[in-house]
């Protein structure tokens, strides 16, 4: 049967159009299947964020596997011929007189009444012919009082009976830090250290000073710290940033913070604390700085005649900084292969044959691996190993993310570990050029990390000035901890010499600092025995 011209050309429009809507249709289908499955990922990303452990540590059966399955079973494996017993460590001889040497001792005798030191048997004198020794170690809790000082002022009778004017000598007295007012270096110290090393916010010290007998409102407390912040501790501090700028390598991160009273922004609006500190050379140095935004422009200014290399994560803002060559972060591309094998369904986690997200996994682990071997070593026997160790894996990993580039989808946690090393090879390659870098940027996260703890217990800060003191002390207290320094110790000796000095003598700065060797030994934290 022959067709009319007309009736075929309608059926193969109608062919066509069934053809380009089935087309449609399964392109569809595969765009929903991947949006479907992008979002059971992120379910169970969110879901190991909220519940399950914040440890990326590959386990033991996936670290065991290598490139090369073959080679493993070709590996001779001995039968063991011993048996190991684990045997636990008994402490050391004199361990407990080590960890208390350095603690003040206070004796309180007992003997008996001169009357009773007479023998029950046949009345003669008893004499002491041992002692019994029992150590107690004592807390003291924090105790408030008053210290008032008085302050002589010396005149002359005979200039002021005879003379038309009377000289006045007054008694020498250091100068405070906090005229006018109650505050004193210790208290200040104390409140500061509670706060920002403790994590205790003000309205629970407020409460606190309540059951030691004494009204002293978080307003006040505020106002104490703002104000030592800004007349003395910022001297130290731009001391400190001068130091870390003349370094050569340098670390940086940025977390989110939360102000309450910024000018033209809402409550909830986010703010952000930037931190640069310096890395594994040289007495260390943790800046924080607080800024309204994430803009480029605030490391920009910041880093200002700095010129070096700069560990960062990927965020972008760090991207053409002037004379600065940005090194990647390592634990960023791993925690991204970590993401994608926690992603994966039960179903690919249990086929027994290695995954692409595995795969990449061990090609990251390969190198931290490398990097703890190397971690005692000097700088340039660093560089030696990483140019014989590291770079055979780095140009086998490449190949290998060029290859999977093309397999994955884009969007999912896969894909995105992929593109995420791709688009920062450039910088996750630079630690091989120095010894003195690191495969990560591990060190500042470290330093951010009380922060953020503490800002799950006092949350907000209300007003921009509040944060630029809390930056301020918080560089201090983090530089001192890192330095071996007692914060609370260490801020009350800056309030006691900081007025003594002039601010603009570099020198006298320099001797405050917490690497200072002159510091006196109270700032420091005793040294801690081995055991």
């Amino acid at each position: 049967m022959i067709l009319p011209a007309k009736t075929l050309k309608d059926y193969r429009q109608r062919c066509t159009q069934f053809e380009e809507q089935l087309a449609k249709s399964t392109q569809q289908i595969a765009q929903l299947a991947a949006e479907n499955q992008w979002l059971k990922e992120q379910i169970l990303l969110a879901r190991r964020r909220q519940f399950g452990t914040s440890s990326e540590r590959t386990p033991a059966e996936q670290q065991a596997l290598v490139f090369n399955e073959a080679e493993v079973e070709a590996i001779p494996v001995p039968e063991p011929t011993v048996e190991t017993i684990t045997v636990r460590r008994r402490k050391t001889k004199g361990h407990r007189e080590a960890q208390l040497k350095d603690l003040p001792v206070e004796t309180v005798p007992y003997h008996l009444p001169v009357e009773e030191q007479i023998c029950t048997c046949c009345g003669g004198a008893l004499h002491v012919m041992s002692m019994q020794v029992r150590e107690e170690l004592m807390i003291i809790p924090a105790s408030v009082k008053i210290v008032r000082h008085v302050q002589d002022v010396y005149g002359c009778r005979r200039c002021a009976n005879e003379a038309l004017t009377t000289p006045i000598v007054t008694a020498p007295m250091p100068t405070p830090a906090f005229p006018h007012s109650l505050a004193s270096p210790s208290a200040v110290a104390y409140l500061m250290s509670q706060k920002f090393v403790e994590g205790l916010p003000l309205y629970r010290q407020e409460q606190t000073l309540i059951r030691l007998g004494i009204t002293l409102s978080r307003q006040t407390m505020a106002n104490w710290m703002i104000r030592g912040a800004d007349d003395w501790l910022i001297h130290v501090y731009r001391r400190m940033q001068v130091h870390l700028l003349r370094r050569d390598i340098l670390h940086a991160d940025e977390t989110t913070l939360q102000v309450l009273q910024e000018p033209g922004r809402a409550a909830e609006s986010q703010s952000y604390l930037w931190l640069y500190r310096t890395g594994r050379e040289g007495p260390p140095i943790v800046l924080y700085e607080y800024q309204p935004t994430r803009a480029r422009i605030h490391p920009q200014t910041f880093l200002h005649g700095f010129a070096g290399y700069l560990h960062v994560d990927g965020y972008q803002v760090y991207e053409e900084l002037p004379h600065i060559t940005l090194v990647g972060c390592w634990a960023h591309a791993r925690r991204k292969f970590t993401d994608a094998l926690t992603a994966l369904p039960a179903s690919a986690q249990t086929t027994g044959k290695p995954t692409a997200a595995e795969e990449g996994l061990r090609f990251c682990n390969k190198l931290f691996a490398i990097e703890r071997d190397l971690h005692d070593v000097t700088s340039a026997e660093r560089h030696a190993g990483r140019q014989q160790q590291s770079r055979p894996i780095l140009n086998a990993f490449h190949a290998w993310l060029e290859q999977q580039a093309e397999r994955a989808l884009p969007k999912s946690a896969l894909g995105q570990a992929i593109t995420y090393c791709r688009n920062q090879w450039a910088k996750l390659i630079v630690f091989l050029q120095d010894g003195r870098l690191e495969l990560d940027n591990n060190r500042s996260e470290r330093s951010i990390k009380p922060f953020v703890i503490g800002r799950k217990n006092w949350l907000f800060a209300n007003t921009p000035k509040g944060a630029t003191a809390s930056a301020t002390i918080y560089s201090l207290v983090e530089t001192a901890k890192e330095n071996g320094l007692n914060p609370c110790a260490y801020l009350q000796y800056l309030f006691e010499q900081l007025p003594q000095i002039s601010l603009k003598d570099a020198s006298a700065l320099d001797a405050l600092l917490p690497w200072s060797p002159t510091l006196p030994a109270a700032c420091h934290v005793p040294s801690r025995p081995t055991a």
